[in-house]
C-alpha cells in the first residue's frame, strides 16, 4: 500500500468519525490560537510602547530635580544656563498642574504646562492655527494660552477657539493659538492640555520653581556625554547629592522595554504551547480508543497481506492529518481573534509571520510524536487475535 492510499484511508477514517475527529482536533486548535494571540498582543503592544519612546526622540534627555534641602527645584534662568553645555542644542523647561477651565458653562479640570519657545521644537509641538508662545509673553507675564485639539473640542466645539477667551483657575487668558493633534503618549492625551508663558504659570499654578527639563542633543551620539555633563552641573547644584535629580534617557529605556516585552511574549508563547502538549495527548488518547474500535479491520488487513508498515503508516497519516488541519483551522482563529483585539479594544496587535510558522510546524510534530504510540500498537496487532476480537 503506498503513501496515497493511506491518505486516502486516513481521510476516509476521519470523515467516518467527525464529532470524534473534531473533538481530536479541538485541543490543537486551542493551542494554535492561543500561541498566535497571545504574542501577537504581546508584539503589539511592544510595536506600540516602542513607536511611542522613539517618538519622544533618542536625542533627548529628561531632567526631573527632586531637590536637596531647600533647594528642590531650579529657577529659570538656572535651566536655561543648561542649554550652554557643549552638545546642548535647545533646553525647553516645563511647569506642569491641572486646574479648573471654565468656558460659559462649561468647566473642567484640565493638565496646564508653562513653556518657552523652544518647547516647540524640542517636544515637536505645533500650531495649526494662530501662533505659538513668545519671549516676549514670559518677559511680560502675558495671560495667553496656546489650546490642544481635544481640549478645544471640549469648550468650543468645530468653533476656531484662537481669539476666544477662557478661565484658568479663575484667570482670564487669551487663546492665541490651536495646537496640531499629537495623539496620545504611555501616560496621557497630547491632545487635552493648554500650554501658557512659563513665567505666567509661576504665578497661575504657585510653584515654586522648575522640577523637569526636556534637553536636546545636537546629536543622538553625543547623549552620553551630555548627561555626563549635565550630571556635572547638577552636581554643582545640589552638592553631589545623586538622589536630587533623574536623567532620563529614552534610549535606554526603549532597550528595557524591548528586552522585557520581548521575554514577556517568549513567556506567553510558552504558556499557550502547553496547551499544544495538552492537545497531543488528546490526538493519543482518540486514536489508542480508534486503535481499540477497529482491531477486527486491522486483523483482516493484516490477514489479506498489509505489512506492519502500512497499518503504522495510515495511523500515523491520520493522527498528522488531524493535527496539521486543526493547526490551519487555529491558525484562523488566530488571525481573526487577533483582528477583533486590535479592532475593538484599545491593544495594539501585531501576528509576526515566523509564530504562524513555529505554531503550524509544532502541531504537526505534536501530531506525529502523539501518534507514534497508537501507531505502533496497531501495527503490532497479530492477526490471529485481532480477527478473534469482538
Amino acid at each position: 500500500m503506498n503513501l496515497l492510499q493511506s491518505i486516502k484511508m486516513a481521510w476516509k477514517s476521519i470523515i467516518g468519525s467527525k464529532v470524534r475527529s473534531l473533538l481530536t482536533m479541538l485541543g490543537i486548535i486551542i493551542g494554535v490560537s492561543s500561541v498566535i494571540i497571545l504574542v501577537s498582543v504581546g508584539q503589539g503592544t511592544t510595536s506600540q510602547i516602542t513607536s511611542q519612546l522613539e517618538g519622544l526622540g533618542t536625542d533627548l534627555l529628561t531632567v526631573n530635580i527632586m531637590g536637596r534641602g531647600a533647594s528642590t527645584s531650579l529657577s529659570l534662568d538656572e535651566a536655561m544656563d543648561l542649554g550652554q553645555i557643549e552638545g546642548v542644542k535647545a533646553v525647553s523647561p516645563v511647569i506642569s498642574n491641572s486646574v479648573t477651565v471654565k468656558k460659559g458653562t462649561t468647566n473642567d479640570t484640565i493638565s496646564v504646562e508653562g513653556i518657552v519657545p523652544s518647547y516647540e521644537d524640542v517636544n515637536n509641538f505645533h500650531v495649526q492655527s494662530g501662533r505659538f508662545i513668545l519671549d516676549l509673553d514670559n518677559d511680560f507675564r502675558m495671560k495667553v494660552a496656546l489650546m490642544g485639539s481635544e481640549a478645544a473640542q471640549t469648550f468650543f466645539g468645530n468653533e476656531n477657539p484662537v481669539g476666544q477667551t477662557i478661565q484658568l483657575n479663575g484667570s482670564s487668558f487669551k487663546i492665541v493659538g490651536l495646537l496640531e493633534s499629537k495623539g496620545s503618549s504611555l501616560t496621557a492625551s497630547n491632545d487635552n492640555k493648554i500650554l501658557i508663558p512659563l513665567t505666567t504659570a509661576e504665578r497661575t499654578l504657585r510653584s515654586g520653581g522648575i522640577r523637569s527639563i526636556t534637553v536636546q542633543a545636537s546629536d543622538s551620539k553625543l547623549i552620553s556625554t551630555v548627561k555626563s555633563s549635565l550630571e556635572a552641573e547638577l552636581n554643582k547644584k545640589f552638592q553631589n547629592a545623586s538622589n536630587s535629580y533623574s536623567i532620563f534617557n529614552s534610549q535606554d529605556m526603549l532597550d528595557t522595554v524591548n528586552s522585557t516585552t520581548q521575554t514577556l511574549s517568549l513567556a506567553l508563547g510558552g504558556i499557550a504551547g502547553i496547551s499544544l502538549l495538552v492537545g497531543g495527548i488528546g490526538i493519543m488518547n482518540i486514536m489508542l480508543v480508534s486503535v481499540s474500535e477497529r482491531t477486527r479491520e486491522i486483523g483482516i488487513r493484516k490477514a489479506i497481506g498489509a505489512k506492519k508498515r502500512n497499518i503504522l503508516m495510515q495511523f500515523m497519516v491520520e493522527s498528522t492529518f488531524l493535527s496539521g488541519f486543526g493547526g490551519i483551522v487555529g491558525i484562523g482563529i488566530g488571525y481573526g481573534v487577533s483582528a477583533l483585539i486590535g479592532r475593538y479594544t484599545s491593544l495594539t496587535t501585531t501576528v509576526p509571520v515566523y509564530i504562524v510558522m513555529i505554531s503550524f510546524i509544532f502541531s504537526l510534530f505534536i501530531g506525529i510524536i502523539f501518534g507514534m504510540i497508537p501507531a505502533n500498537k496497531a501495527a503490532k496487532l497479530r492477526p490471529i487475535y485481532a480477527l478473534r476480537s469482538e
